[in-house]
């Protein structure tokens, strides 16, 4: 400061000016200044991209698509390299490596696309036949796919003992104007012995061509025991999954804080558009003590009012749970004479000998066999707390108990006893249809059979709503909810949906969606489609019979558009084409299966009066197939 005092009261002659290079922090000035420069995110004078990216797009048929997928009218920087999407036919495309896919699904969560080969969309013989390639950088095979080989142009002539396994494989087409020996295989599902399978990969291996695809495994399992070039065609347009890489974890950030993700395409950089900018990660927002105190008090706020909640709740559940309690006791009492036999929790203890033998189990619970003191085989359904509320409890048993039917499951008593409760049915040796349907394993009803379980059910439906003194709808027919006795005599089961209703009332009143997805009507899930009445079983019935033929499956979860395969199915009984299907050794089978389709488009009509009852059903099935008109394709499953 002395030196100070003198500059300032000296003359000003003296003072000499600086040189840069003479400034001892100049550089570390500049450089504080270029950090700065760097560190300040890069703000945008108007938030333009950011409303651009922050509203979800339409593209074809699918809906509310965002990042990383970009085209139509989403700029590019609102997407990543690859992902763009032709939006101009009924479905998307997206080209990967040169090669076009239809984009089926996508599912935002998991991070993962349904697509399926656009060259093999409507015929199995394209012109350039080669292999599906993926760009690793961006996308990966979903854990659950795998690879189905077609092979084309084989020599006619090959090993006897292969033909036989072989010739369900065989799919036509006409390569170069001649028609061909061409066939399906997966080698991931390959079962044979090794002698076997070396004779049909030595055969194959002569084959002109081969292309691999991958496909579902699902798909693909239920191929090999269902082998027919219908289920060919409904799997390359099921199509695979593939799961997405484009700066996953830096999307989820700048989500997280309200932004929007895009990519830079000049410089290659992921962005995140925020209100009050772009940043390269996240948006960022200033803290201070008093919004951290704010905060704070608001979590204790919340975590007090959470408290109360949960105390009420708990009140409430414990007041319901003695209502319900109250509720199936006054019904016992009420239906004494209609209620079959009470056990207690050591009689079902002890006729399961401790639970030890388990037949399955499912959302309701789980099933034991059991063993009643007169020797009579059962089947225990022990009910899990969740299922047993006293409204479905009371439903099974007020339902089941006044259905005595050949096609209806014996109910033969069951347990109420502080939370443990369960159901006892007589025992059904054959287990559930699905097992013949869904099956790993070569298992197979013949068609007269299947045909037969088929009339089985319908009539037990037309008891359930014609027959009883009210009419019940059971709401959840399916393949697991029909069990097969020791003659394949199916029986209806699972009643705890149903729903009771006066014959003359054509409505049915519900307060929500019951049912299984895939067979569950549309107008129980949305009433703009019509009142729920006891044609919903007729829809969900509908649904069974056509997959019974062993065209289409229900119950697989990434296999979103089951109207492809229905599309494809009903593209076989259209007027002017032939009824072709594999795997029918008699026209009286191949019959048999044309009459259960032909129902089963009717029955599974969108509008509920457009559909036939059960008894119309029976006539159907038990008439000629001379007099069945074809129905019309249900708007539901319109070609997309």
């Amino acid at each position: 400061m002395h030196k100070v005092l003198e500059v300032f009261e000296g003359s000003i002659e003296n003072l000499k000016i600086l040189r840069q290079e003479d400034q001892p922090n100049s550089l570390l000035l500049h450089h504080s200044q270029q950090s700065l420069h760097r560190r300040s995110p890069p703000c945008l004078t108007k938030d333009v991209q950011n409303l651009n990216c922050s509203a979800p797009f339409h593209c074809a048929n699918l809906r509310n698509i965002g990042y990383p997928f970009w085209g139509s009218n989403r700029p590019e920087h609102c997407g990543y390299p690859g992902f763009e999407l032709d939006c101009a036919g009924d479905v998307p495309e997206i080209t990967i490596m040169d090669r076009a896919y239809k984009v089926l699904h996508i599912n935002n969560e998991s991070r993962r696309i349904n697509v399926a080969r656009q060259d093999y969309w409507d015929y199995n013989c394209p012109a350039n036949l080669s292999n599906s390639s993926l760009n690793f950088s961006i996308f990966n095979y979903a854990s659950d796919t795998r690879n189905l080989t077609l092979y084309y142009s084989c020599p006619a002539s090959f090993m006897n003992n292969i033909s036989g396994i072989l010739l369900p494989n065989r799919f036509n087409c006409s390569i170069d104007g001649k028609n061909s020996n061409n066939y399906y295989f997966s080698w991931d599902s390959n079962s044979f012995n090794s002698s076997i399978s070396s004779a049909i990969g030595a055969y194959f291996r002569s084959c002109a061509n081969s292309v691999v695809i991958p496909v579902w495994q699902s798909t693909l399992r239920y191929m090999v025991n269902n082998l027919n070039s219908v289920n060919l065609t409904c799997a390359l347009r099921v199509g695979f999954g593939l799961q997405w890489h484009a700066n996953n974890r830096l999307c989820e950030e700048c989500e997280q804080s309200n932004g929007n993700c895009g990519y830079i395409a000049k410089t290659g950089e992921f962005i995140c558009y925020c209100p009050n900018g772009a940043y390269s990660s996240s948006c960022h927002s200033r803290t201070d003590v008093s919004l951290n105190a704010g905060i704070a008090a608001s979590v204790l706020g919340t975590m007090v009012i959470l408290g109360i909640l949960l105390i009420v709740i708990q009140a409430l559940i414990k007041k319901k749970t003695r209502e319900d309690d109250r509720n199936v006791e006054a019904f016992i009492r009420n239906h004494e004479s209609l209620a079959p036999k009470r056990y207690s929790y050591s009689d079902v203890k002890r006729m399961t000998k401790s639970f030890r033998d388990k037949l399955g189990q499912g959302g309701y619970g789980e099933v034991y066999k059991g063993e009643l003191p007169d020797g009579q085989l059962v089947a225990v359904k022990v009910l899990k707390n969740s299922r047993c509320n006293g409204e479905e409890f009371i439903n099974e048993v007020a339902s089941i108990s006044r259905t005595p039917h050949v096609n209806i499951v014996t109910f033969l008593g069951f347990c109420y006893e502080n939370k443990k409760n369960a159901l006892i049915y007589e025992l059904m040796p054959n287990g559930s249809l699905d097992k013949f349907i869904h099956n790993d394993r070569n298992i197979k009803l013949e068609w007269k059979t299947m045909y037969q379980i088929a009339i089985g059910i319908a009539r037990g439906l037309e008891y359930l709503h014609r027959g009883c003194q009210v009419r019940i709808v059971h709401f959840d027919i399916k393949p697991q909810n029909i069990l097969l006795d020791e003659d394949f005599c199916p029986k209806i089961s699972d009643f705890g949906l149903a729903k009771q209703a006066q014959k003359k009332e054509s409505a049915i009143s519900m307060l929500h969606a019951r049912g299984t997805i895939g067979y569950i009507a549309p107008e129980v899930y949305s009433r703009r489609f019509g009142g729920v009445s006891h044609k919903s079983d007729v829809y969900s019935y509908g649904m069974m019979i056509i997959e019974m033929v062993g065209c289409t499956k229900n119950l697989d979860d990434e296999v979103t558009d089951t109207s492809i395969c229905h599309n494809l199915i009903y593209e076989r009984i259209e007027p002017g084409n032939d009824f072709q299907f594999d795997g029918f050794a008699t026209e009286e089978e191949k019959k048999m299966a044309k009459k259960m389709i032909l129902v089963g488009f009717w029955c599974i009509q969108t509008n509920p009066s457009e559909r036939p009852s059960m008894h119309k059903v029976l006539e159907m099935l038990e008439g000629s197939i001379e007099n069945l008109q074809i129905p019309p394709k249900p708007s539901l499953f319109s070609a997309t």
